[in-house]
């Protein structure tokens, strides 16, 4: 951590402080968006509908994958950050050994693990026998790629946890622009499909993985990657799983939820499932945005937590402000303009209209969403471990009952309410626990008077 990261986590600004620590990771994150768009563009190219089933029914394999990168690096972020405010720079070196080697350990985890049950985890995915060759393809490169891949979501979050965002987002940044590249070539040029989609996935990973690691060992002060630091006790181990594991068990649960969900739109058919498939690809870009800005002012809600407490109070207030400000604009673009958004992706009038709706519904706890991300990342940074739990398990728990009985109820239009009643739920449950810890996190009279 240099003298300018160590300005903008003690001294800057709060705006200013905010917009170099969230602006990067949200500008990383939308550019992940633009990827998945152009990695099914890429592929639909080649007119196989099968490949592109083969891209959909993979998604869970790679969430879980991230999903363990993300409990290895935002666990191990959280507290290189706390640690940071405490001045406890060796531990810190420790913690960052220990998330690198540890992200690669998992992921030789994965492939010992995962090829020799292949096959039964192709046809786990739901693969037809029209797609399995192409999903099995694809499933073992990214088995074999797991370390990289793992690696490369740890390592964003360590990165960042230092103060060093436009790093963490120039490392995003690099991982989007080559898959891109590599994927054109290996479509277009060398003709493999999808496991050239695949490999190219892998690849970047790699290559953003390396540049992070180059950073962690020749420019970071506090970061390394040596061996020679590696320590796995009890205080760290504690440290990171108490926080990585409620975020590994929250992406868990929303891949379920997604598949739960589509279960119910099925029953009202194709046009439902298609008209909700488009609403939430264009829902995605604001929530990205809003989910950048939360994730990325957690280092410094951190160390602002062990460091000067009322800075943390500061901090979190201006973010509150920049999420209304994004929701209302946000929301008032797409109630202007959603027939039009949701006619950019099919001619047919009724998907047009059905997906306007889903849009119009699911836009309406966009602040919600933006306040139960802020609130999640408060309880990483400061180490809730107990409310950080419960975060990651209520919408999840939330919506399962609540789609029942809105089915029930009220059918189509209960289905498409029911996400915005768990998002209720999920914002009501994370301010009373907020509420409830207010003096744990509220500024000492010390930090009031400086």
């Amino acid at each position: 951590m240099d003298a300018e990261n160590l300005h903008y986590f003690e001294k800057a600004p709060i705006a200013k402080a905010v917009a170099h620590f969230a602006v990067p990771m949200m500008l990383g994150t939308s550019m992940s968006v633009i990827y998945s768009i152009l990695n099914a563009y890429f592929l639909g190219t080649l007119g196989n509908t099968a490949m592109l089933t083969a891209l959909a029914l993979t998604l869970p394999l790679f969430a879980f994958i991230m999903a363990l990168g993300n409990l290895i690096g935002i666990g191990g972020g959280t507290f290189i950050s706390r640690l940071l405010g405490e001045k406890k720079y060796d531990d810190v070196k420790h913690v960052s050994s220990f998330a690198f080697y540890s992200s690669l350990l998992l992921g030789l985890v994965v492939i010992a693990a995962g090829l020799p049950l292949i096959d039964p985890l192709v046809h786990g995915l739901g693969a037809t026998p029209d797609s399995f060759g192409f999903t099995k393809d694809y499933v073992t490169m990214m088995l074999m790629g797991s370390p990289f891949v793992i690696l490369f979501f740890t390592l964003e979050n360590i990165v960042r946890s230092e103060g060093a965002a436009i790093t963490s987002m120039v490392g995003m940044i690099l991982s989007v622009v080559v898959n891109i590249v590599l994927d054109a070539l290996v479509i277009f040029v060398f003709h493999w499909g999808i496991i050239g989609v695949a490999s190219a996935t892998v690849i970047s990973s790699l290559v953003a993985s390396a540049f992070y690691a180059f950073h962690m060992g020749f420019k970071s002060q506090f970061l390394t990657v040596s061996i020679q630091w590696f320590k796995a006790n009890k205080d760290i181990l504690g440290n990171v799983f108490k926080i990585g594991v409620p975020v590994f068990i929250m992406s868990i649960f929303l891949g379920a939820m997604s598949l739960i969900f589509n279960h119910f739109l099925i029953d009202y058919g194709d046009r439902a499932v298609a008209a909700y498939g488009i609403s939430s690809r264009l829902l995605q870009f604001p929530e990205f945005v809003l989910m950048g800005l939360c994730e990325g002012i957690v280092p410094l809600v951190a160390f602002s937590f062990t460091a000067n407490k009322l800075r943390m109070k500061q901090t979190i207030g201006f973010t509150i402000k920049a999420i209304v400000a994004l929701a209302v604009l946000f929301g008032v673009i797409v109630y202007l303009t959603s027939d039009h958004l949701i006619g950019l992706f099919t001619n047919d009038p009724q998907l047009i209209e059905m997906g306007s709706y889903i849009l119009h519904v699911t836009f309406l706890s966009l602040f919600i969403t933006g306040m139960t991300t802020l609130f999640t990342g408060i309880f990483q940074a400061t180490a809730q471990e107990t409310a950080a739990f419960i975060m990651s398990v209520i919408q999840g728990i939330t919506l399962i009952p609540v789609l029942f009985i809105a089915n029930r109820m009220n059918g189509f239009h209960g289905v498409v309410w029911s996400l915005v009643v768990a998002d209720a739920v999920a914002f009501l449950v994370g301010a009373v626990m907020l509420y409830a810890l207010r003096n744990k996190l509220q500024p000492d009279l010390e930090s009031l008077v400086q």
